[in-house]
């Protein structure tokens, strides 16, 4: 019972870190979202944005769905994590600029707890 016990835990305390992960990624890419629109030229592409803003919602979603303990919350995670890459390596390809690397770092971290979750409730 111990061990069942601690794996119960340790889900919850990996679930916690996702759902915070989700909300900051969703929080990063809003502002993000703001800052390329300002500074213009590629940093305001159409894909670019959309990518920005579709990362942000889903992060929103896995965020609800996990704080709800929907059983659909690992399908929400893997498209999360999914969106999260692309919108990590598309915030990359912006060069050196404090703000994008930011974003593609947190759009990683969230990616990758994202992923886990996914796999733990596959």
């Amino acid at each position: 019972m111990a061990i069942e016990q601690l794996t119960l835990n340790q889900v919850n305390r990996e679930m916690q870190q996702c759902i915070q992960n989700c909300l900051d990624c969703h929080s990063i890419c809003l502002n993000t979202v703001t800052y390329c629109l300002q500074k213009g030229g590629r940093h305001a592409e159409l894909a670019h944005i959309q990518l920005m803003l579709d990362c942000a919602e889903i992060c929103n979603t896995s965020a609800n769905f996990m704080l709800r303990g929907s059983d659909l919350h690992a399908r929400t995670c893997g498209v999360c994590a999914e969106l999260c890459q692309r919108c990590a390596e598309n915030c990359d390809r912006m060069g050196d600029d404090a703000q994008m690397k930011a974003c593609a770092d947190m759009c990683r971290r969230c990616a990758d707890s994202c992923r886990q979750m996914a796999m733990a409730t596959a």
